[in-house]
This record gives C-alpha cells, sequence and structure tokens, in this order.
C-alpha cells in the first residue's frame, strides 16, 4: 500500500466518485488513478466501490472505513512534514565539528564566524584531532560533521562530500639554502634533510609514503604533530624541513620561514566533510554545508543532504572540478 494510493482514493470521493475529476485535480491522468485504484483494491481485498458499467456508483461499507482511515493517516502525513519543515527552521540549537587541527585553524574561522552572524543563538562546538580520532567520535554520535583529508576508508559509515582540493609546500627557516636553488626542489634534495611534517602523513596516509618510495628514498622523518604552529616552531629551531599544508602559511611567517612551492612533488589532497545517513538537517546546519562547499547551490546540498547512499552524493558532484584552497589563510585560487 502506498501513501499515493490512499491520495488518489480520497480525490475520488471528495470529486463525487468522478475519476476523471479526481485525475485533473491531481494533475495525473485518469488510466493511472483507474489503476492505482484497482490495486489498492486487489491489496486489500476489498471492493471499496460498487460499480454501474465502468463508472464508480457508491461507497461500500468497507469502503467508507478504508476512506475514514485513509484521511486519518494522511492528517498524519501533513502533521510529520510540517513538523519536519518545523524542524528545518529552528534557528537554536547546537552544532558540533570535528576537524583536523589544519581545517580547525586555517579554514573554518571565517566560515563560523559568519554563520555566528547569521545564528547568533546557535551554539558551536569545535572539536580536533587526528582522522583516527574523527572517526572515534563520530562513532559515538555526539559530531554532526567530521572534516578531514584522504582516510575516507575510516568513516565507511559516513557519507562523504568532497569539498576542495590543496597542496603541500616545504617550508625552511629564512635563508635556508633550499631556498636559494636555481631549480625547482626535487624529493632527492628533500632526502638529505631530517623532516618534520604531520601525524600520520607518513604512516597512515600512504601519500607522501608513496611519493619518496617511488623514487626509491627512505624519508628521514625525526619528528611529527598534528598541529602546524607546532610543526612550524620545529622549523624555526631548525630541527628539519617542514612539510605542511600550503594554506598554513600566513603573512606572519614570513619573518622567520620561506615557503617553498614543490609543485607536483606530492599529490594534490582532498578534503572533505562527512554526514551521517539520514541526517535531518536543521537549516544552520545545511547553510554550514553551503559555506563550507559554495560551489554547490542549495539544490545540489539538498540532494546530498537526502542521500542514503555514498553513489548518490558522488553522482552530485561528479560534473564539478573541486576548487584549490591554497596560501595565506586557505583562500580558493584557480588550480594551475
Amino acid at each position: 500500500m502506498k501513501l499515493q494510493q490512499l491520495k488518489y482514493l480520497l480525490a475520488i470521493v471528495d470529486n463525487g466518485l468522478n475519476i476523471t475529476a479526481a485525475a485533473k485535480r491531481l494533475y495525473t491522468s485518469q488510466p493511472g488513478v483507474s489503476k492505482q485504484l484497482k490495486l489498492l483494491e486487489e491489496e486489500l481485498g476489498l471492493q471499496l466501490f460498487t460499480r454501474k458499467g465502468k463508472s464508480l456508483h457508491c461507497t461500500t461499507h468497507a469502503g467508507e472505513q478504508v476512506v475514514a482511515r485513509a484521511r486519518t493517516i494522511l492528517a498524519e502525513v501533513d502533521q510529520i512534514r510540517a513538523l519536519a519543515a518545523d524542524f528545518y527552521q529552528e534557528e537554536e540549537g547546537t552544532l558540533t565539528i570535528a576537524a583536523t587541527n589544519t581545517q580547525a585553524r586555517y579554514v573554518l574561522p571565517e566560515i563560523l564566524n559568519k554563520l555566528r552572524q547569521q545564528y547568533p543563538k546557535v551554539r558551536l562546538n569545535l572539536h580536533q584531532g587526528t582522522s583516527d580520532q574523527i572517526a572515534a567520535m563520530m562513532r559515538g554520535n555526539d559530531v554532526d560533521f567530521a572534516i578531514a583529508s584522504g582516510a575516507e576508508c575510516r568513516f565507511g559509515n559516513l557519507l562523504c562530500l568532497p569539498s576542495y582540493q590543496w597542496d603541500r609546500i616545504i617550508l625552511v627557516p629564512n635563508g635556508h639554502e633550499l631556498s636559494k636553488l636555481d631549480r625547482d626542489v626535487s624529493l632527492h634534495d628533500l632526502a638529505d634533510y631530517p623532516l618534520v611534517s604531520y601525524v600520520f602523513s607518513f604512516e597512515g596516509d600512504p601519500t607522501l609514503q608513496d611519493a619518496f618510495s617511488k623514487e626509491g628514498i627512505i624519508a628521514n622523518v625525526v619528528f611529527t604533530a598534528r598541529d602546524t604552529d607546532v610543526i612550524k616552531t620545529y622549523v624555526r629551531m631548525g630541527v628539519g624541513i617542514g612539510i605542511v599544508a600550503s594554506m598554513a602559511y600566513e603573512q606572519e611567517d614570513r619573518k622567520s620561514l620561506t615557503a617553498i612551492p614543490v609543485k607536483g612533488l606530492f599529490p594534490r589532497s582532498t578534503t572533505w566533510i562527512g554526514m551521517r545517513r539520514n541526517t535531518m538537517l536543521r537549516c544552520y546546519m545545511a547553510d554550514f554545508l553551503q559555506l563550507f562547499v559554495p560551489h554547490l547551490n542549495n539544490e545540489q546540498i539538498e540532494r546530498v543532504a537526502r542521500a542514503t547512499s555514498q553513489r548518490e552524493v558522488d553522482q552530485v558532484v561528479k560534473d564539478f572540478g573541486l576548487p584549490i584552497r591554497n596560501g595565506h589563510g586557505g583562500k580558493y585560487c584557480v588550480a594551475a
């Protein structure tokens, strides 16, 4: 039994048992209404109307009871829809986000500031961690959205929306010999120095691992941290050469650190935002998604929110090239 069949049934009754008039009211075809009525009667094993030739004559006793219950059911459906609409429009509540340090520090501040201005009564909670820690938070049902780069395999239970891409850069103290080369820096150049980078960049994420191993190089990683500011501190101290997200290099860093672009040296990384299947979004949650993934329009955001599988999400974004976030503050730029 389908709600559509009950809707058709009531339309027939409310239009004087005239199927043609009911079909016109429903903006559908008369044969379509007749077919659904027949299927409903067959499924129930009841005759809902008596007939004279091809026309309906009157409602049977059983039909009257079914019609009464159908009105109750559809009235409840309307109430549920109204409840959902009210839920969506709520401008008070809590939005909890789990993100890697780089996203939390260099991308989210401007976005959350805009959201805060739009929804001053919404409480914002931001948790930072590694991909494994974020995955654990999502399993605990304490987080609305997860934001990470790579490592989708750890989040197989989420719908992951690819959001943007970013590149890595090399950080060295000002005046370092690598910054004076008259050519591009190579992996073999980096192999001559101790390296400082993110936790899991060389252990959990094969991206950097593979880049070195394909050249037959063993990277000398001497220090890892999940906080980019900590990495910068150790680079300033001369502990090693830093490999960080390009968005993490700020104007203030220029006083002590030089950023060396390494175009094509490492694979480009993709940041995604994940949510649980069948999540009922409130308006401020939908607007947060719009701010984080501005290249998608409202209709596409709604399709993502209604998706029940990763394949449906992938269909939404398949025709869109992801923007690139590089440079100061993670601003968007055109891919080179």
